[in-house]
């Protein structure tokens, strides 16, 4: 393995630690707001079985 193939080996890593953070923020945000509004945007309707519908 080159230093180069390293390097991106742990960007990879990286950034999907960071998604992760990110998708894990984001369900305290919107869990954090009221009913009703969680309500009228859909959530948690948008996901199945804890995993978004696109996947």
């Amino acid at each position: 393995m080159t230093g180069y193939q390293i390097l991106r080996g742990v960007q990879h890593y990286v950034g999907k630690i960071r998604t992760m953070r990110n998708e894990i923020r984001t369900q305290r945000f919107m869990n954090g707001l009221p009913a009703d509004i969680r309500k009228d945007i859909g959530w948690p309707d948008m996901y199945a079985n804890g995993r978004h519908i696109d996947q």
